[in-house]
């Protein structure tokens, strides 16, 4: 199993320097089901994951002025306050049993696996649907619609404290509509509010988990390698007409986590 996590470990870089966004969203179910990390340490272990390998990819589109710095710290800020919040306030604020309906026992391990999967599920919508909204490569003149990108910026905040992933799914989407930035922009500026907001959130961990410093850095280094794969091949593959298949695959995979979860164990 641990072979095979290395090389999802390789497919979570692939996809996000491919895609851009989403990638990230696999992290927690590799971890958890190829590691046999427990969901809650693998949520943090997720957000230092996605944060260095976006700090990395975000290199490059710095390199080629593709990074909004303006926007990024706009819609950066709320996101880093709420991820830093989520995981320092709210995350160990959770009781380790929710409820319980008969022999049935909703966990705090159970809750944050079933919520991810929920997010795979919105996640893979958000991809495999064409909005037209989203093709053009063309900047338009920028205007920030404040309220807007701070409640976005929060949410997913939030949402990335509680199950580690990104949420490129919802940012580029965010940029492109709300900042009127063109994709590649867009991509490259989501890239660098992942990585602020996943970093900060890492080390916003409160000190009852356990860090196992050598395996993250290790799962890191094979998803930093994917993204330089991915990168190379967005230069000859169209990464947006290989969403939609990307989309169907996370779909898959939050139904199965569905299914596992309440019925497979």
């Amino acid at each position: 199993m641990e072979y095979l996590g290395y090389f999802a470990s390789i497919l979570i870089g692939v996809a996000l320097g491919l895609i851009g966004g989403g990638g990230s969203i696999l992290t927690v179910p590799v971890l958890v089901y190829l590691f046999a990390v427990e969901p809650v340490i693998a949520t943090a272990y997720s957000l230092f994951i996605v944060g260095l390998t976006s700090a990395v990819g975000s290199v490059g589109y710095f390199k080629k002025g593709l990074v909004n710095i303006k926007t990024a710290i706009v819609f950066g800020i709320p996101s880093i306050i709420a991820v830093f919040t989520t995981r320092a306030v709210i995350v160990p604020a959770i009781p380790k049993e929710l409820f319980s309906i008969g022999n049935f026992i909703l966990t705090k391990d159970l809750f944050l696996m079933l919520l991810f999967a929920v997010i795979m599920i919105i996640a893979s919508y958000s991809m495999i649907k064409k909005d037209k909204k989203l093709v053009s490569e063309e900047p338009h003149e920028q205007k920030f619609n404040y309220p807007l990108i701070l409640i976005e910026g929060a949410l997913v905040g939030i949402i990335t404290g509680l199950v580690g992933a990104g949420g490129g799914f919802l940012i580029i989407p965010a940029l492109v509509i709300l900042s009127k930035l063109s994709m590649k922009e867009a991509v490259g500026t989501s890239l660098v509010i992942i990585a602020a907001k996943s970093l900060i959130g890492f080390f916003g961990e409160g000190g009852e988990n356990v860090i196992d410093w050598q395996f993250l850095f290790t799962i890191s280094a094979f998803a930093v390698i994917g993204i330089f794969i991915g990168t190379a091949l967005s230069k000859k593959i169209d990464g947006n007409k290989l969403k939609p298949a990307f989309g169907w695959f996370v779909l898959v995979m939050g139904i199965y986590i569905i299914t596992k979860e309440l019925f497979l164990k």
